[in-house]
């Protein structure tokens, strides 16, 4: 793994070796001193041209946690507001001597070029609508840490699944694990083009429901819609909002995912966020151990190709 924009080219044995890091870092992680050595004298850069609280608070946690230094860009103080293109961003910031970029940005395919002319390692932390992989292997190690073995789990993804790069990242992750995949939401709400051996994609609820393993209830991205959702929110959240009743048609073992930010009484009910089939904070806490060992793989595994 020289980066991390996305799973092509990956294998289940990949994935299973950065959850064997991850066990390591989450090891650390319970330390009443939670600090290692493992990336001292290396610089990680986060550069997010947007908006983030988990993501990049989780990187940079991480990056301190293995002793790395850290340089966190504000695209909004920064010479991007002078005309400077994102080519001469980065290439100074690599000119300081950063040795890793996570990147974020609000166009789909923005970490890829970044790449191109970064000559350091590059982590997509997400680029709009396209992928957010971190998220997809924090997800993945969620729900390995209940159940051990992903293969044969049937796992609902359910909302605005067509502007969300947390849905894409997963239906390259999950299905690799031996997961089935089973997108649901309006329909004007579901890409057309998605498909795959271990992928269903369904508008009705009730039957995507039945039988789930576990349900990941998606943001409303409002941000990004143009057009309109096609129905009102109240709409939505009458017909698509997932509550306790929903969940329990998936059974009294489901388990709840969310990405973050909820938007509470939209795509998710109030009660439910607080029920104790939902995995949401494990989450947060499994990113700081998955964004350790990725960066551990790309930065300390550049050291031993080089040597």
């Amino acid at each position: 793994m020289r980066d991390l924009l996305d799973f092509a080219g990956w294998s289940k044995p990949d994935a299973e070796d950065l959850f064997a890091t991850a066990d390591v870092m989450a090891e650390v992680l319970r330390r009443p001193v939670k600090r290692v050595p493992a990336l001292q004298g290396f610089t990680v850069c986060t550069a997010f041209f947007e908006n983030s609280t988990r993501t990049r608070t989780s990187f940079e946690l991480a990056a301190r946690r293995m002793s790395a230094d850290v340089v966190s860009f504000a695209a909004g103080t920064s010479s991007l507001a002078k005309g400077e293109s994102l080519r001469d961003t980065v290439e100074t910031l690599v000119a300081m001597g950063v040795d890793l970029i996570v990147v974020r940005h609000s166009a789909s395919g923005a970490a890829h070029l970044v790449r191109r002319f970064a000559g350091v390692p590059v982590i997509n932390g997400g680029d709009g609508a396209r992928a957010h992989p971190t998220q997809a292997l924090l997800d993945a190690y969620t729900l390995r840490a209940h159940w051990g073995e992903l293969s044969g789990k049937r796992v609902v993804i359910l909302g605005d699944v067509l502007h969300s790069r947390v849905a894409r990242s997963n239906l390259e992750l999950l299905p690799l694990l031996g997961a089935k995949v089973v997108l649901c939401g309006p329909a004007n709400l579901l890409p057309q083009s998605l498909s795959g051996p271990n992928l269903e994609v369904s508008p009705d609820l009730d039957s995507a429901l039945d039988g789930a393993d576990a349900v990941m209830a998606l943001r409303v991205q409002r941000e990004r819609l143009e057009g309109g959702l096609g129905v009102s929110l109240p709409e939505y959240a009458a017909r698509y909002q997932l509550n306790r009743s929903r969940l329990d048609r998936a059974g009294p073992r489901a388990l709840l995912l969310h990405p973050g930010p909820m938007n509470r009484d939209v795509e998710i009910s109030s009660d439910l966020a607080g029920d104790p089939r939902s995995c949401v904070l494990e989450q947060v806490h499994a990113g700081l151990a998955i964004r350790m060992a990725v960066l551990y793989h790309l930065l300390v595994g550049k050291k031993e190709r080089a040597a």
